[in-house]
């Protein structure tokens, strides 16, 4: 089991940049295509909030919808869903984990193998690149 991390919203102000706090903390979303794009070199994609490790950057596609999308996570214990029905939509919220922070949504029209797409903000994630 991995150790929770739990932190005073203060605390995470204090650490987040001000748009990465209201997506990763509050539940926003960045607007499309204002994230830079992350290298397509191998990799991790890791929480900005806690570091935990939450998808692989061979399993990132180009989705054409502005935000990095990702067909699973890096485990089935690394991210947690939940319902939201904000915004008048019937959508699942991806969180991390570890810390709780808003990732994105999954949605059922990704492609091969999962048919998924885990729309990620870009402003929840790290790239690690790959030792070597």
């Amino acid at each position: 089991m991995t150790e929770k991390v739990v932190k005073s919203d203060a605390e995470w102000r204090e650490e987040l940049s001000e748009l990465a706090y209201r997506v990763t903390r509050k539940g926003a979303t960045e607007r499309a295509f204002t994230h830079d794009d992350f290298p397509k070199a191998p990799g991790t994609f890791r929480c900005i909030c806690c570091g935990a490790a939450l998808f692989d950057a061979g399993d990132k596609f180009d989705s054409g919808t502005g935000w990095p999308s990702f067909t699973r996570p890096l485990s089935e214990a690394a991210v947690g869903e939940r319902e939201d029905n904000s915004w008048f939509m019937r959508r699942t919220e991806v969180h991390c984990a570890r810390c709780a922070a808003h990732l994105g949504h999954v949605f059922p029209d990704g492609p091969a193998p999962t048919g998924l797409r885990y729309c990620m903000n870009g402003v929840a994630l790290r790239f690690e690149p790959a030792a070597g």
